[in-house]
């Protein structure tokens, strides 16, 4: 439940402005090369390893993605700004409590702003921002969150940065399928050093960039790749994902944390007594330590010490039964409020290591106690193997059966399509419990996975309630045989 102490974690660095700010060199028409120093993770957070000199794909044809290959020379790849590309206009919206600014030219699409906090920014709506239409503390949260840095707030009518943005060190994020996020203030430059201009308020600390290769606004990513269906590799579609995968990895964790220690600690006598001397990036250390219990990579072990370290934290604390019951209840408010998944078999394996680690805590807490020392950082993995695809949904849609669904069979001479034929055949659960790696209702994705589809579906082990009767199989691999997969 704890860990308070003050020594400086990887994700806080205070002394950041200190130094040379690292930078990416923005080649023209050609990659981002990355100067020593900044650190590469994937859209769950693990790190990527990577060879100097790191050259980053912007075109967004390698084959070998992230990494350049040069595909971009025999694409004829260019990297001029489209003149159709949103204008660099910054907006100004006054609140009660503060002004919020936006420039709808620099924004990215990530919808962090409208998914999170709907009762401020009105998607399609206008006005776009309502400042008054949330608290202080959600406000800025959200203004940091946005990761074009298209946003930004102040109390008066001038952006400020210490609201605005957060002291981290350089680093940039693989986002799935979309932009390259960079955070810590990373300077871009062009191959003469010159730094890249930006539009009017963006963020000097965070900023999206583009690597489908479409963008409007480029380096900067303008959304486009929603449009022109950029997708990264899937690797090994047909395995189980972790806990700590479904989740959303440890972006999702920490922002999961931070809205816990920032929301419901401080204005709740019970906690607050409990967390009053915990250091600045307590957040990240209770992020890291749920990343490795769920299945993820070792971050907190590697990052803080692991089991004996956390341990530690709670020795003597003597952490009471209602101090134990508040912080469960408060952290799965917060998972709710982060946007973590809320399907049954995610929140059944979430709410019992919430609850039996949070119990272990009050052992180890006791006067009396003596933990045992040496222990392993727990494991957790789905429910009694409740996993995402392990049952029928009781919603109307889901609980319709394939044979209820009015499929049209083709006759022996037409041709297979996959919106008439082949999609009615995927269930809504069957799609969900696949979302992770590809959608079974895209034909693009079933086409490219098509072989391993089929494979498991004449093994019998697809779906994972049943097998298909063997007609339904034998439309499938019709249609497979005659679709090209694409490249």
């Amino acid at each position: 439940m704890t860990d308070d102490n003050s020594a400086q974690g990887p994700n806080q660095s205070p002394n950041v402005e200190r130094h040379k700010r690292k930078r990416i060199v923005v080649r023209r028409s050609g990659p981002y090369e990355l100067e020593p120093g900044i650190a590469i993770v994937d859209h769950l957070g693990v790190p990527v390893a990577a060879e100097a000199p790191v050259r980053l794909c912007r075109c967004g044809q390698s084959q070998t993605k992230p990494f350049c290959d040069d595909s971009h020379v025999a694409r004829g790849f260019t990297d001029a700004r489209d003149p159709r590309r949103v204008p660099d206009k910054l907006e100004v919206y006054a609140g009660q409590q503060a002004f919020v600014f936006d420039n709808r030219g620099t924004c990215a699409h990530s919808a962090f702003c409208t998914d999170r906090l709907n009762s401020v920014f009105h998607l399609g709506e206008e006005p776009f921002v309502a400042p008054s239409g949330a608290r202080l503390d959600d406000l800025i949260n959200a203004v940091r969150r946005c990761p074009s840095g298209a946003l930004g707030i102040g109390i008066g009518p001038e952006r400020d940065a210490d609201l605005s943005d957060t002291s981290r060190p350089p680093q940039i994020e693989i986002s799935k399928d979309g932009p390259y996020r960079v955070t810590g203030r990373v300077e871009l430059v062009d191959e003469g050093g010159t730094p890249v201009a930006q539009n009017a308020g963006a963020s000097q600390e965070h900023a999206s960039l583009c690597r489908c290769g479409s963008s409007l606004n480029k380096p900067f990513c303008s959304g486009m790749h929603w449009n022109v269906g950029f997708h990264d590799p899937v690797p090994d579609p047909l395995r189980e994902p972790t806990l700590f995968e479904w989740a959303g990895g440890y972006p999702a964790l920490l922002d999961m944390t931070r809205i816990f220690y920032s929301r419901y600690v401080p204005e709740d006598p019970l906690l607050s007594p409990l967390f009053a001397e915990m250091s600045p990036d307590h957040p990240e250390r209770v992020a890291a330590w749920l990343s490795e219990v769920f299945g993820g990579p070792r971050l907190y072990t590697e990052r803080y010490g692991g089991y004996r370290r956390m341990v530690s934290q709670h020795i003597g604390k003597e952490i009471r039964p209602e101090q134990r019951a508040l912080w469960a209840t408060y952290m799965v408010q917060s998972a709710d409020d982060a946007g973590l998944p809320s399907d049954p078999e995610f929140r059944a394996a979430f709410v019992a290591y919430i609850e039996w680690g949070s119990r272990i805590a009050v052992e180890n807490s006791g006067a009396d106690a003596k933990p045992p020392p040496n222990m392993p950082v727990p494991r957790w993995w789905w429910v009694c193997n409740a996993t995402p695809a392990a049952r029928p949904s009781a919603i109307a849609d889901d609980a319709q059966a394939v044979s209820e669904t009015g499929v049209a069979w083709p006759g022996p001479d037409e041709a297979v399509q996959f919106e008439q034929h082949i999609r009615p055949l995927f269930r809504p659960m069957d799609r969900s419990s696949m979302l992770f790696a590809f959608d079974l209702w895209k034909e693009e994705d079933v086409a490219r996975h098509s072989r391993q589809i089929l494979a498991r579906l004449e093994a019998g082990t697809m779906p994972c309630d049943g097998a298909w009767p063997a007609e339904q199989v034998a439309l499938f691999a019709r249609w497979a045989g005659a679709v090209k997969a694409p490249a």
